[in-house]
């Protein structure tokens, strides 16, 4: 199956290969910078049609365009799974989660409600009734990766369109061809002309969104390149997702056999392409041993190779490039005295489940994001102490801990400085309404439909 998809204007082609067999999927027209600025007006004049729009209306498109999806769920699941090698059971459950988050976005529409505040609270205050409303900010300009092409996405447009405003987005280049399938279905499902549009390309693409006249900046990447765009985009507002280097904590109360599946599930799911996936794996000393002889049989029973078919569970990494940073991370990690016990080597894209442990806490493994099949296995006997550690680090984006202690629940809920810690389930764990984002180089702001949508509304206050 290949897709052509179209783009405003072409300078040039990419060509989507499919990173298991090298397979051409599609290809799309690159945008050139120039119609990147015509494409923001566009959406501007669209969105100053639509932000008067009821939440009614707002809510009808966001489920005409669920629906739309549910009717096309295998040509995007088969589409998915072959631009950016996630398997099809991985896929497909992408395709339900990009329907589920629209829909929500759908309902929060219904709910951007405003408040009532006296401005007599004080002796002395006027006697005036201030009213706080959410207006939509206008234009929001999109930019998502490559490992969830079509869910990121929908977190982006989804609460952008329940908020009343226009969006021009970009994808990975490495992965664009279920983005620009989703905008067909978008006008399919009857949505206004130019009130959502797709442009194509890379960093200089990019670039041109965030120099262009949007009014917001929606970001979904590594920090360099977030740091990048946010220079370029000025004094106008950003939200960032940029990764993180998330651990996941097993204390000796923890039910082992739930903390192996959950480790082993987070960590290989899409290759270990996610940003919350877990990066360190922390076992304390009392456990470590017979938890890592369970974690060993279970990562021997995972089947990698072929993404397309029904019974594997891991399929490649995105390019020969990420398979060969992984790959060379993992031997100098093992150049470190860390001990390899499973995996290590690849074939092509193809990146064994790798496990290592005695990894040193500046190992390359983990001194930074890992984005491959990679449980790196740190020990620890004093939990105060292994929070400090990670604290240390770089990235807050997610944590996990498995214990059922209720005061330790509380010192690493309290203590670790990341935007979530999941308590008897892994730092990878999501649910579409809820906020999600991180601290410190982990990003900017927070999506989740619920607060995405008041990140998208400027409060307006009218005070009679």
């Amino acid at each position: 199956m290949t897709l052509k998809a179209a783009a405003l204007a072409q300078t040039g082609e990419i060509t989507v290969r499919n990173p298991f067999n090298g397979a051409v999927v599609g290809e799309v027209g690159v945008t050139p910078p120039t119609e990147v600025f015509q494409a923001i007006l566009r959406a501007k004049r669209a969105q100053a049609a639509f932000r008067r729009s009821t939440p009614a209306e707002r809510r009808a498109l966001l489920d005409a365009l669920a629906a739309e999806i549910a009717g096309d769920s295998d040509t995007l699941a088969r589409l998915i799974s072959m631009e950016m090698g996630k398997t099809i059971r991985e896929a497909r459950n992408e395709v339900r989660r990009a329907q589920n988050t629209l829909k929500l976005s759908g309902d929060a529409a219904t709910f951007l409600d405003g408040e009532a505040v006296h401005c007599a609270i004080v002796e002395g205050g006027a006697d005036r009734l201030a009213t706080i409303t959410y207006e939509p900010v206008g234009v929001v300009g999109a930019v998502t990766p490559f490992n969830y092409p079509l869910n990121l996405l929908c977190h982006k447009l989804g609460p952008a369109i329940a908020a009343g405003n226009a969006v021009v987005a970009k994808p990975s280049p490495k992965a664009p061809l279920a983005a620009a399938r989703l905008y067909e279905l978008a006008v399919r499902a009857g949505w206004p002309q130019d009130l959502f549009q797709i442009v194509h390309g890379g960093a200089e693409t990019a670039v041109a969104i965030a120099r262009g006249p949007i009014d917001l900046l929606s970001f979904t990447g590594g920090p360099s390149a977030g740091l990048a765009l946010k220079n370029a985009s000025g004094l106008v507002r950003c939200l960032m997702e940029l990764g993180g280097n998330d651990p996941l904590f097993v204390l000796p109360d923890a039910d082992l056999d739930r903390a192996v599946a959950t480790a082993v599930g987070h960590r290989f799911e899409i290759a270990g392409q996610s940003c919350a996936a877990v990066k360190k794996l922390y076992l304390h000393t009392d456990i470590e041993a017979e938890f890592t002889d369970r974690l060993l049989a279970a990562v021997a029973a995972v089947t990698f190779g072929d993404p397309s078919r029904e019974d594997t569970d891991m399929g490649p990494v995105i390019d020969d490039a990420a398979a060969r940073i992984v790959e060379e991370r993992v031997r100098a990690t093992v150049d470190c005295g860390a001990r390899l016990l499973a995996g290590g080597p690849r074939e092509q894209t193809l990146v064994a489940p790798t496990v290592i442990s005695s990894v040193g806490p500046d190992a390359p493994v983990i001194a930074d994001e890992t984005f491959g099949p990679v449980i790196a296995i740190r020990s620890f006997d004093d939990a105060r102490s292994a929070i400090a550690e990670v604290n240390a680090g770089a990235y807050g984006l997610q944590a996990g801990v498995f214990t059922n202690d209720h005061a330790l629940i509380r010192m690493f809920s309290r203590d670790l400085v990341v935007g979530g810690v999941m308590i008897n389930e892994g730092p990878d764990f999501r649910a579409e309404h809820v906020p999600f984002g991180g601290v410190k180089r982990s990003g900017l702001g927070r999506e989740g439909v619920r607060i995405a949508l008041r990140e998208m509304s400027e409060p307006k206050v009218v005070i009679d």
